[in-house]
């Protein structure tokens, strides 16, 4: 079951493939947080990847703070397993910690289904959005711009509520271990 607005942020500590560095959302108490599950190999995020890139570095620049979690099963899809994930941090410019969920659980936790997945919490970290980035999807041929996510970052950083109606994310499914 999907979580509902106001839910709290699931509790998690994951590492960061390109620190080492552990993360959850402790880390950033008091700032709005974007939880966001993607992976390498999807063509729903690939679509959309240099808008992530763009979303993470502002993050960076406004004062709120974003992860990107992949949840994918790296045996089935070795180009979703950590050393992969550190060079498609680095060559996609993402400024956001890429962590790994090698157990699952977190994205069970969020009930996440599909790469890409979009939570944002307000700066109590309480749900304000789930849902997609924009209206692009690979070959409809409308532009990539964020507009959805966007528009609910822009209302919670502004302490506003979010514009609905809240669309479900598309993609590809999270490849669950058997």
């Amino acid at each position: 079951m999907r979580m509902k607005t106001g839910s709290p942020c699931p509790a998690f500590v994951l590492p960061d493939v390109v620190t080492g560095r552990q993360f959850g959302p402790a880390d950033f108490a008091g700032k709005p947080l974007l939880v966001a599950f993607i992976c390498n190999h999807c063509p729903f995020v690939k679509h959309i990847r240099a808008e992530l890139a763009a979303l993470s570095q502002d993050a960076e620049a406004r004062g709120w703070a974003c992860v990107f979690v992949c949840s994918n099963d790296p045996v089935k899809h070795p180009t979703d397993a950590p050393d992969a994930m550190k060079l498609e941090a680095a060559d996609a410019g993402y400024r956001c910690p890429y962590l790994h969920d090698a157990t699952q659980e977190v994205a069970r936790r969020f009930d996440a289904a599909c790469t890409p997945d979009f939570f944002l919490f307000d700066a109590a970290h309480r749900l304000a959005y789930a849902g997609q980035l924009d209206d692009s999807r690979p070959g409809n041929g409308v532009p990539v711009t964020g507009a959805s996510l966007r528009a609910a970052i822009d209302a919670v950083v502004a302490g506003r509520p979010v514009p609905g109606p809240q669309k479900p994310s598309i993609g590809c499914s999270i490849k669950w271990k058997a």
